[in-house]
């Protein structure tokens, strides 16, 4: 069973974490739509892993929407680097929003999960329901631990309380405010950098980790901001139907995704991958069957995307 709750214009809503890569997004889409009473603060403004200090926030704004895209984000490197802030920030800022949601009567809440949630060896594609049948990809368990906590937090908010908070799974994401730092990014921007800096330095290779073997999905962040105001106002259950994958329905192998970017940033020189590095997951396509039967598909072909993102880079002097 569905429950609809509609925001209108004038609804108080409150974007965590407005200023990263989905954050962002979702500010964009949502004032492109003409919502007029956005609430956000920065992490300097607002420590979300303080519990009085959101408590206090949530009881001060009443906010009656949120969106809780705040979260401590990171490629390999960074899950390996530091495991422990990954568990407990994000344990946390999504313990601290979704009790203040609670307690101060918001009458809808987003979750933002990761596909990382998911089994490493799930079957392909992966269904919502594949969720704690088998082992974590082990170079980001905890941060898939964290994302899992926050997902059967909803769930038992949902079920106790009555509330009605769902829970968005997206695949690998892309875009526009994208983190291009090569020691905490993910693949498909640290490509761009990597790719873009060898051209402009005039190397003659440029190297990718592993073995280029691996498939991944990836969805344009402006799409994922669609797609999660498009489920704010259609998509509604209680208990375990809180859950949603969104992506494209198409993977590629990180081998190809090299080529794509190599072109599209106009790289001369050669690949070269070191199977030294770990692979990751062999696979992760998500099975996105809940979401086009509502009604929503993705718009932005990979491509397309990423062109997006390389100007958007070069624009804001990421060089």
């Amino acid at each position: 069973m569905r429950e609809i709750v509609v925001m209108k214009l004038s609804s108080k809503i409150y974007i965590a974490g407005h200023r990263g890569l989905v954050g962002s997004a979702i500010k964009r889409r949502l004032e492109q739509l003409g919502y007029q009473n956005l609430l956000y603060r920065t992490s300097a403004e607002l420590d979300l892993r303080d519990q009085k200090a959101v408590d206090t926030f949530f009881k001060n704004e009443k906010p009656e929407f949120v969106f809780l895209a705040a979260a401590k984000v990171g490629g390999i490197l960074a899950n390996n680097t530091y495991p422990a802030e990954f568990l407990y920030d994000n344990l946390m800022i999504e313990t601290n929003i979704i009790n203040a949601s609670y307690n101060n009567s918001v009458k809808k809440l987003l979750f933002f999960g990761s596909s990382c949630i998911y089994p490493k060896f799930a079957s392909q594609p992966i269904k919502e329901e594949y969720l704690l049948t088998g082992e974590l990809e082990p170079t980001n368990e905890p941060y898939a631990i964290a994302k899992i906590t926050g997902i059967k937090l909803c769930e038992s908010y949902n079920r106790q309380y009555n509330t009605n908070y769902i829970s968005v799974m997206p695949t690998n994401l892309y875009g526009i405010n994208d983190n291009f730092d090569l020691q905490s990014s993910h693949v498909l921007p640290a490509l761009i950098r990597k790719f873009h800096e060898a051209k402009v330095m005039g190397k003659e290779f440029v190297e990718v980790w592993g073995t280029g073997n691996p498939k991944r999905e990836f969805l344009y962040v402006d799409d994922l901001a669609d797609a999660s105001v498009f489920l704010m106002e259609n998509f509604g259950t209680k208990d375990k139907g809180s859950l949603v994958n969104v992506g494209t329905g198409k993977d590629i192998s990180i081998a190809d995704l090299a080529k794509l970017i190599k072109k599209i940033v106009g790289f001369n020189g050669e690949i070269r991958f070191d199977s030294s590095k770990p692979d990751g997951t062999p696979r992760k396509l998500l099975d996105v069957t809940r979401l086009t039967n509502l009604g929503w598909q993705a718009q932005t072909s990979l491509e397309d995307g990423i062109n997006k993102t390389y100007k958007w880079f070069i624009e804001n002097d990421h060089s």
